[in-house]
């Protein structure tokens, strides 16, 4: 199997994105119709690298290219940010604000966030359209 990044990486990328999108592991092996075992795989210390198929489904999930799953680069031409405008002025506030502050805001907006997805299921982490 080619690899192209570090595994440690792989995993580190993978897990944070399933945290991010609010499912735990059992969840996001369902979605992805993959074993929990084999997702323990991947996110263990052994850093087993998913078969392509698996990987695709990983990414399609998680609303991720698997260029950016498993690199963690992603090469754009094009981003449309205009749905993200209207919060310019949060981002203004957020980036004058110190790293220990900053990291209470995350996860306050995560917890907002994840309690908003579970009553609306279909709401989710949505990529920006190309």
């Amino acid at each position: 199997m080619i690899f192209f990044g570090n595994m440690s990486d792989f995993s580190k990328r993978l897990r944070s994105e399933i945290e991010y999108v609010g499912y735990n592991q059992k969840e996001f092996a369902a979605k992805t119709g993959i074993k929990k075992r084999a997702l323990d795989a991947y996110l263990g210390p052994q850093e087993s690298m998913p078969p392509a198929d698996i990987a695709v489904k990983m990414a399609s999930v998680l609303g991720l290219s698997v260029e950016y799953l498993v690199t963690g680069k992603e090469y754009r031409q094009s981003v449309d940010i205009s749905g993200y405008i209207k919060f310019r002025d949060i981002l203004d506030d957020l980036a004058v604000l110190p790293e220990e502050i900053l990291e209470l805001v995350r996860v306050m907006i995560k917890a907002a966030a994840n309690n908003e997805r579970k009553k609306k299921p279909e709401t989710s982490k949505q990529p920006p359209v190309l």
